[in-house]
C-alpha cells in the first residue's frame, strides 16, 4: 500500500515540471497518530493521499502517542489511553526515532482500555478481530511510529479509503515549514492540500502558490456523531455507528469539502 519513491524538491520552482506520478490531486500530510481522533481520520479520508510526517520533532502533549477515548453512552469521563515512549535523543527526537518503553504493557494497555470501552458495542467483535496486526506490532518492533501508523491504516481500511500513503522521511523537502509543506504536497503532484484548523494558524499559502496548488481549509461539523472530532479517537464513532455508516458519514463530508473548493 506504501509507494516508496525518492524525489528532490527544485531550489527554485520556476519551469519545474511536477514528477510523473499516478495519485491523486488531493494531499493530507499529517503525523502518525495513535487511534486518532474522528477529525484526523476524516481529511485523511478526504485525501487521495496521505504524507506520514514522520520525521519531525515528537511532541508529548500532542496525539502522536496517546488517544482520547469516550464511552459509548457518555456515563465516563473521557479517558487517555497512553503507550509509554522513549526519547532516545531526549527533546530533539524525531517521531520515527520514538521508541517505545515498554511494548508488552503497551500491547495489555492498549487491549484492556479498548475493551473497557467499547467491549458492549455491537461492532466491537469484528473490530477486536481487525485490531490484532497493530496489537502484534507490540512483538515485532519497538518503534512507535509503526504501531500508530498502522493503528491508522486500520481505521482507514475499516471505512474503505482507496488511498495511498507516503512517508515524509522518503522524500527530499526544504526545511521552513510551509515550504516544506508545500514541497512534499509537489512532490507528490497535489492540486490541493488539505489544511486543518491549527495548521491555517501558522500557514503561508504563497508557498503553495509557487507550486500552483490551492490550499483548501478542511473543517468537521460540531453536531451530532461530529461533536467531539476534534477531541476524541475515531474509534468511538466507530463503536457507536459501525464502518459502514461512518464511511457514508465520512464521504459525504467529503464531497461538501471538496465541492465548497478553495
Amino acid at each position: 500500500m506504501t509507494p516508496t519513491r525518492l524525489f528532490s524538491a527544485p531550489d527554485s520552482t520556476a519551469g519545474s515540471l511536477r514528477p510523473d506520478l499516478p495519485y491523486g490531486e488531493v494531499c493530507a500530510i499529517h503525523q502518525p497518530n495513535l487511534f486518532p481522533r474522528l477529525a484526523t481520520l476524516a481529511k485523511l479520508f478526504t485525501a487521495d493521499y496521505w504524507i506520514v510526517l514522520d520525521d519531525v520533532q515528537f511532541a508529548r502533549r500532542d496525539y502522536q502517542h496517546r488517544a482520547c477515548l469516550a464511552s459509548l453512552d457518555g456515563s465516563r469521563p473521557l479517558r487517555w489511553l497512553s503507550i509509554s515512549t522513549h526519547l532516545p535523543h531526549g527533546r530533539s527526537t524525531t517521531i520515527r526515532g520514538a521508541r517505545l518503553a515498554d511494548p508488552a504493557r503497551c500491547r495489555r494497555r492498549v487491549v484492556q482500555l479498548l475493551a473497557d470501552h467499547y467491549r458492549h458495542s455491537a461492532y466491537w467483535p469484528p473490530f477486536k478481530r481487525r485490531l490484532e496486526p497493530v496489537l502484534a506490532a507490540f512483538e515485532s518492533t519497538d518503534r512507535l511510529a509503526d504501531v500508530t501508523e498502522l493503528s491508522t491504516r486500520m481505521l482507514l481500511e475499516e471505512v474503505g479509503w482507496p488511498g495511498r500513503i507516503l512517508h515524509s522521511s522518503d522524500l527530499l523537502a526544504r526545511g521552513e515549514r510551509s515550504q516544506r509543506l508545500a514541497d512534499l504536497a509537489w512532490l507528490t503532484g497535489a492540486t490541493t492540500y488539505l489544511c486543518g484548523t491549527g495548521g491555517m494558524r501558522y500557514l503561508d499559502p504563497a508557498a503553495f502558490r509557487v507550486h500552483s496548488i490551492e490550499v483548501l481549509p478542511f473543517q468537521t461539523p460540531a453536531s451530532d456523531i461530529w461533536a467531539s472530532a476534534r477531541e476524541v479517537s475515531a474509534v468511538h464513532a466507530l463503536m457507536l455507528a459501525g464502518p459502514c455508516a461512518l464511511r457514508r458519514e465520512l464521504a459525504a463530508l467529503r464531497g461538501r469539502v471538496l465541492a465548497a473548493g478553495p
